[in-house]
């Protein structure tokens, strides 16, 4: 039986010595022994705060996660450790039993006789048997060690074909690909990219990197393409994140989803985080008459501000049509503190769309300045349907003639003119805001752009 009174004084001692890591590993140990694993996965996340490179808080921390069936933020610990040169054999045991749990028994068989191979002390007959998987035999013949053959033979179970979780995404578009929008790329620049670039010269001036950035703007514009391309020239991961992954009806699901959220990119950083259609998550709370979406807010203003764990080299990126309906407190310094407008593309933009959009269709000598001079206000999703409708016009034409032609300024300008520009009625909601609800001048630069046209 295990002695609980022996854990009042080691608590006793973390809290006169709060900076001493060994102890409060030792602490978060015997909490883990005691079969006490959220006590003891705070105490590991409270000895990593402070020690981030020590692998064995994190490997405790994997197997708090494990205790708990949190097998996903588990394996997101453990890739970190695996993923380094010499990585400890007991996490590849602890990888086994997590993949194991999982149902993945052929990539659990493979770290299994990894970390034998490296600590043959760490065999496990009972869990061996449950891989189909057997040690190697002590007296195997000198020679290259092979983890993966056992008595000369290759197991069946490791030549299973192995289904990996997707790779986190790394974009190869770059700002570059982008169109336009060079005031906002600088603003990302500053605030994103520089810091990543030149942390000695940040860091000396106190400034953390990481932090957060709001999209807004029409729907169509491009503030995804722009998000994913901040990711492409970061070089960082892009976790973009879908209402589906979050929200959840059971009480408290949509939160621990958020967090995990979070906690995927803390261990993937410098990771870039990007919530589209924020205001689904982040919606007024005075506009709420239930409790479960505040909760949600508040979860989620939680780890905007890292009160449990540091968001340093997390890049949060948001998007919204509507911030007029985000809750005013995701605008605080510290959270989303840049809030830039991305318009729609203009000339030179609209041009060099369409010269994507026509690229690999058969042309005839198309004039994009042209047709871009004509399509003012349009978005990128809209200069898409003009080329969409100007194809399929072509094709029925050439299924009646049974002879395809190619794309003609005129067709896409004939096509321009039965199209409207879907940004006009976002445009007329956004100005009664401008207008009437803009006492902190967080919307100027609508007016400002409406003022110009």
């Amino acid at each position: 039986m295990f002695p609980f009174d022996s854990l009042e004084p080691l608590r006793e001692a973390v809290r006169l010595s709060p900076d001493n890591v060994p102890l409060r590993r030792h602490l978060a140990d015997m909490l883990l022994a005691a079969g006490l694993p959220a006590e003891a996965e705070d105490a590991y996340r409270q000895a990593l705060a402070r020690a981030p490179a020590d692998r064995d808080v994190s490997l405790g921390l994997a197997a708090a996660f494990f205790q708990q069936d949190k097998h996903s933020e588990a394996m997101v610990v453990l890739e970190g450790l695996l993923e380094a040169e010499q990585a400890p054999a007991r996490a590849r045991l602890l990888a086994a039993r997590v993949l194991l749990a999982t149902g993945e028994t052929a990539e659990a068989a493979r770290h299994y006789l990894q970390a034998v191979a490296q600590e043959p002390e760490l065999a496990d007959a009972e869990l061996a048997d449950r891989l189909g998987a057997a040690e190697p035999a002590a007296d195997a013949d000198d020679g290259p060690e092979d983890p993966f053959v056992v008595g000369g033979k290759l197991r069946a179970a490791v030549t299973e074909p192995v289904f990996a979780e997707p790779a986190p995404e790394r974009p190869m578009v770059t700002f570059a690909d982008v169109g336009g929008m060079d005031e906002v790329k600088e603003e990302i620049r500053m605030k994103i990219l520089l810091p990543l670039q030149h942390p000695e010269l940040y860091r000396a001036y106190g400034k953390e990197i990481g932090g957060g950035i709001l999209l807004y703007g029409p729907p169509g514009c491009g503030k995804t393409h722009l998000a994913r391309a901040t990711a492409g020239e970061a070089g960082a991961d892009f976790i973009a994140v879908g209402l589906d992954e979050i929200l959840d009806m059971w009480i408290g699901s949509s939160e621990r989803n958020l967090h995990e959220v979070f906690e995927r990119a803390r261990f993937r950083k410098p990771a870039v985080l990007f919530f589209d259609e924020v205001d689904a998550l982040g919606a007024s709370r005075s506009d709420m008459r239930g409790a479960h979406g505040r909760q949600v807010i508040n979860q989620f203003l939680a780890e905007l501000d890292g009160v449990k764990a540091s968001n340093q080299g997390v890049l949060v990126l948001a998007a919204t049509n509507a911030p007029w309906h985000l809750d005013p407190a995701f605008r605080r310094p510290g959270r989303f503190d840049r809030v830039l407008f991305v318009p729609p593309p203009d000339a030179p933009a609209r041009a060099a769309i369409l010269r994507v959009l026509c690229r690999g269709r058969p042309v005839d000598a198309l004039d994009y300045e042209h047709l871009a001079a004509r399509t003012r206000g349009f978005s990128g999703a809209d200069l898409k349907a003009v080329v969409d409708r100007c194809v399929e016009d072509k094709l029925r034409e050439a299924l009646r003639t049974g002879s395809p032609t190619p794309l003609t300024s005129r067709d896409l300008a004939g096509v321009v003119r039965k199209v409207k520009p879907s940004t006009r009625e976002w445009f007329a909601t956004a100005r009664n805001y401008a207008l009437h609800a803009n006492q902190s001048g967080v919307y100027d630069e609508i007016l400002e752009w409406l003022e110009r046209r």
